[in-house]
C-alpha cells in the first residue's frame, strides 16, 4: 500500500439524499450495453439492478434483435435501443445509435461473450468521446487482457469491476487470497489503466490507486453465477447519482464504495432469509432495495 491512503469504511457514505422534487431525468440515465440471445439474463440481472439502485432511466442496447424478446418481458421499464441493423462495427466505427445516445453512465460486458465482435466493441467505447463514466466487466474486462494500458487513452472516468480470474488475466499474474495481496494488485490495475478498480471478491477492494478501500458486507452466499452482473447495474446508478446529485464530496469513488457495500448487504439479507446455498443472483435485486432502506436509516 505504498504511497496510498488507507479510506476508513466511512468511504461506503450513504448517497446523498434524493430532494423532493425529483423526476426521472435527474436521477441519471444508464446506458447497458450487455446481454446475447445466449446469456439474456445477464441484461436483465443489470438493468434490473441499475432501476432498483435508483437510476431515473436505464435503457439497453440490443445488438442482436433476439435479446429484446428476451429481456423486454421481464423489465417493462426498461427502453431498447436497437443496434442489431448497425454495421460500423465492420468498418471499425462505434455504432451510431450508441455514440449518439444521450446518457449520463455507460455499462458494458456482462453477457456479451468473447468473440471479435466484442472484442471491437469495447475498443471503440474505450476510444470514444463518451466523458462519463464507463463500467466494464465481465467479457469487457476479458478482451482487455494482458493490455490494461489500453484504457489511459480514454475520454471516460473507466470503472474496471474483475473478479479474481479476470483480475489474472488484465494483469497476467495470480491475485493472493490475502488482504495485502488483494490491495496490492487493485493498485496494480488502477495504476496500469488509469482506471477506478473494483476488485471483487471477499472483502472487496475499490481503489482509484490512491485511495483505498475494503469491503465489509457481502459473503459466501453471493458466490453464484450473476452476482457481479447485479454488481454493475448498481454501480451504473450510483455513478450517475454522483454526477446528478451536486454533491462534490461523492465522487466516483465514493459511489463505488456505497455501490459494493449496498450489493454486499443486500446478499447478507438475502442470505439471512434464504440461507448461504438457496440464495441466487436475483435475489440480491430483490433485497437490494431493503438494503438500501437500512443503509439510509
Amino acid at each position: 500500500m505504498t504511497g496510498s491512503e488507507w479510506t476508513s469504511l466511512d468511504a461506503a457514505m450513504v448517497p446523498p439524499p434524493i430532494p423532493i422534487d425529483a423526476h426521472k431525468g435527474l436521477l441519471g440515465h444508464v446506458l447497458c450495453v450487455c446481454g446475447s440471445p445466449e446469456m439474456p439474463g445477464a441484461a436483465q440481472l443489470v438493468v434490473r439492478a441499475a432501476q432498483r439502485a435508483g437510476a431515473g432511466l436505464v435503457t439497453l442496447a440490443v445488438m442482436q434483435t433476439e435479446l429484446f424478446d428476451r429481456v423486454a418481458p421481464y423489465t417493462p421499464e426498461t427502453i431498447f435501443l436497437d443496434c442489431s441493423r448497425t454495421k460500423d462495427l465492420y468498418v471499425g466505427r462505434l455504432p451510431r445509435e450508441i455514440a449518439n445516445y444521450a446518457c449520463d453512465v455507460r455499462v458494458a460486458g456482462p453477457g456479451l461473450n468473447a468473440s471479435g465482435r466484442t472484442r471491437e466493441l469495447v475498443r471503440r467505447l474505450v476510444e470514444d468521446e463518451f466523458v462519463g463514466p464507463l463500467v466494464l466487466d465481465a467479457d469487457a474486462l476479458n478482451v482487455l487482457a494482458g493490455v490494461p494500458e489500453l484504457l489511459t487513452l480514454s475520454q471516460s472516468q473507466v470503472v474496471l469491476t474483475p473478479h479474481p480470474g479476470e483480475a489474472e488475466r488484465l494483469i497476467e499474474r495470480e491475485i493472493p487470497k490475502d488482504e495485502a495481496g488483494r490491495i496490492e494488485c487493485a493498485l496494480e490495475i488502477a495504476g496500469r489503466s488509469g482506471a477506478l478498480c473494483v476488485l471483487k471478491g471477499h472483502g472487496t477492494v475499490v481503489t482509484d490507486g490512491k485511495r483505498v478501500y475494503v469491503n465489509p458486507s457481502g459473503g459466501p452466499a453471493m458466490a453464484t453465477a450473476g452476482a457481479g452482473d447485479v454488481l454493475a447495474g448498481v454501480l451504473g446508478a450510483y455513478l450517475a447519482w454522483s454526477l446528478r446529485c451536486g454533491d462534490p464530496e461523492y465522487d466516483g469513488f465514493q459511489a463505488a464504495c456505497a455501490a459494493v457495500f449496498a450489493h454486499g448487504v443486500a446478499g447478507d439479507l438475502a442470505a439471512k432469509e434464504l440461507g448461504v446455498r438457496g440464495t441466487i443472483a436475483s435475489d440480491l435485486v430483490q433485497f437490494l432495495p431493503r438494503a438500501q432502506r437500512q443503509i439510509e436509516g
